[in-house]
């Protein structure tokens, strides 16, 4: 059955219910208004219904088989007709039969040990090309997965933080205003604890004042 936005928790909403703590000593400042445009959602990104979720897939753009039988065979006629894509960058087709409206097909890195600079390039301009795509394209949503951490073995706290931090700073831009929801999207319990020790770092809560001597 399809999710509709309304149904997904804010990052906002997920400190008031303390599934999210604060830390000390965030990467970037604390923006309230970002806290309402952002979530961490746990489940099938094929059941999302919003204008667009991105599949992690390889040069040949082949597609992620859950979303590949959501969205069915027109998905891969589409696919076939744009050439493949490079890695690090994404390209954009018809949802089709899935409750979302687009899918932005994002190739991200085989993970090596000995290129680790260059992987982290290329896994940073999966997430903003994909970010950049969706504004083109005047959609106000986007739902990502942990793009290269399955088969590609990027190590998930690597992944994360990249991905964090990359959509903070796109966010931070006046095209990144554009956007009216980013949702982070896991499926196991071990990389949605990863994203929750790591958002605050990234969408820190509002420090509270510390209380003055008498």
């Amino acid at each position: 059955m399809p999710l509709r936005l309304a149904s997904i928790k804010t990052l906002q909403e997920s400190y008031k219910a303390s599934v999210l703590k604060a830390v000390k000593s965030p990467k970037h400042p604390h923006k309230a208004a970002l806290l309402d445009r952002v979530s961490l959602w746990q489940g099938d990104i094929t059941t999302l219904e919003i204008d667009s979720i991105v599949n992690a897939a390889n040069n040949r753009l082949g597609v992620n088989g859950a979303i590949q039988s959501a969205a069915g065979r027109n998905l891969l006629k589409e696919c076939l007709t744009l050439g493949g894509c490079e890695t690090g960058f994404a390209k954009i087709t018809k949802g089709y039969d899935l409750p979302a409206k687009h899918i932005i097909h994002a190739v991200g890195p085989v993970y090596s040990s000995r290129n680790v600079e260059t992987k982290a390039t290329q896994l940073r301009s999966c997430y903003k090309t994909s970010l950049e795509i969706a504004v083109q394209n005047d959609l106000k949503h986007i739902a990502f997965p942990s793009l290269s951490t399955g088969i590609f073995g990027y190590p998930i706290e690597d992944a994360t933080h990249i991905a964090l931090d990359t959509t903070r700073l796109f966010l931070d831009t006046p095209d990144g205003d554009k956007l009216d929801r980013v949702i982070f999207v896991v499926w196991s319990d071990k990389d949605r604890d990863v994203y929750r020790d790591l958002i605050p770092y990234y969408f820190p809560q509002e420090e509270e004042p510390t209380p003055t001597e008498t």
